[in-house]
């Protein structure tokens, strides 16, 4: 199975490699190559580069400081970058709060987000989840009572990923009570250095910060800050979490982690160690082989919706066999790397002072594996996807 581009298609690809060859900064290649752990201040720096370029946010309309690419541009220009190791930038407000403050925002708040979002002058993260509204998001408790110009709001969220380096969190409130329970929420932007506001971190068992719980006590917030309509909050938040739905696949990173594999098997290789047996090769080779069909589907519908044709719920089964490929790949890049896996990232530790055991690709095998054991939750877990797909594509 071989994946052929048009001419202009080609060159456009082309385009955005020589770019990529001269503008990606080499240090940060190599922390995204090596899953090192990219810091806020990398990816803003390459956040402004692109933004210079006119590439920051390639999903949003021209008008807004988009590309007014197609699906098949942005798809190739998303496994360009991570092919070239790129940072991804932040989704948070590139691929949720951004479509969403241009599709329901004010003009106002259009000038005073969108440009500071193009540019990373503004990080955001989400106020959704809570501890008693996980899956059952609408059964959210965190309120907002109107007095005055202001909302008084109150409650947690959990799993807040970002919240200790982000500027404002776009959240879910509760507005009315006694309506059901979908017809009460808004969706506000809330300003993180607010009086009010606590965030505590949430470790993983690797000793990395990955999530946060954020605290809010009597927290003011404009109601300028109101994003659409009092108690049509669900409305934005379905709107946003569908704008990003044909572009889940994660073709680009799971083709980078392939080629990452494919590297430490040679380095291992040349090394002595026996990589080359059957089992390995049997397993390359089906990994290939899942990646080159997830692929071939993520373009079909990608084309279907460049030419206007109806997507369903086929995304359902991008995200679930694109998030279990990521799995599958760290499966195989873990026994590639053999012996020299650690539970912990060494020269992350707290002292400092500790060097790295094994080869330098080694070292963030293990962190990174745990890491992507919430893939297959995040966005909709593999359940969920299995009843949209059993129910919406094969009418079961």
């Amino acid at each position: 199975m071989r994946i052929s581009l048009s001419d202009q298609q080609a060159q456009f690809r082309d385009d955005i490699r020589s770019f990529l060859a001269t503008e990606l900064p080499t240090d940060i290649a190599g922390k995204v190559r090596l899953n090192r752990g990219v810091g806020k201040e990398d990816v803003a720096r390459w956040t402004k580069i692109l933004n210079h370029r006119g590439w920051a946010a390639p999903g949003w309309p021209e008008e807004h400081g988009g590309t007014g690419w197609s699906l098949i541009q942005r798809h190739v220009f998303d496994v360009e970058c991570r092919r070239a190791q790129a940072p991804v930038l932040s989704g948070f407000g590139f691929n949720m709060v951004g479509p969403a403050i241009i599709k329901y925002g004010s003009e106002a708040q259009r000038k005073r987000f969108l440009p500071r979002i193009l540019n990373a002058d503004l990080w955001w993260c989400q106020g959704y989840s809570e501890p008693e509204a996980g899956s059952d998001l609408a059964a959210l408790l965190t309120t907002a009572v109107r007095s005055g110009d202001d909302y008084i709001v109150n409650g947690q969220k959990i799993w807040t990923s970002g919240a200790e380096f982000a500027d404002w969190m776009f959240c879910l409130v509760r507005t009315d009570g006694k309506v059901q329970k979908q017809k009460g929420i808004s969706f506000l932007l809330i300003d993180l250095t607010s009086p009010g506001i606590t965030i505590e971190p949430l470790y993983a068992f690797n000793g990395k910060r990955l999530w946060n719980q954020v605290f809010l006590d009597d927290v003011r917030v404009p109601v300028v800050n109101r994003l659409g309509e009092e108690n049509r909050g669900w409305t934005v938040a379905k709107s946003l979490l569908g704008d990003e739905r044909l572009m889940v696949s994660r073709v680009a990173e799971n083709k980078r982690m392939f080629g990452l594999i494919r590297e430490v098997l040679g380095a291992e290789t040349a090394n002595g160690v026996d990589v080359e047996t059957q089992a390995i090769r049997g397993k390359l080779a089906e990994l290939e082989i899942r990646l080159c069909a997830l692929e071939m589907t993520s373009l079909r519908l990608l084309s279907a919706a460049d030419g206007g044709g109806p997507i369903g719920a086929e995304p359902s089964m991008l995200k679930l066999k694109g998030s279990e490929l990521v799995q599958a790949m760290d499966e195989l890049l873990f026994e590639a790397v053999g012996h020299w896996v650690l539970p912990l990232d060494v020269t992350a530790a707290a002292d400092g002072n500790r060097a790295a055991v094994g080869p330098d690709y080694a070292e963030f095998v293990a962190s990174g594996s745990y890491h992507h054991r919430g893939y297959t939750i995040a966005g909709g877990s593999s359940e969920v996807q299995h009843n949209i797909i059993a129910k919406q594509v094969l009418g079961l």
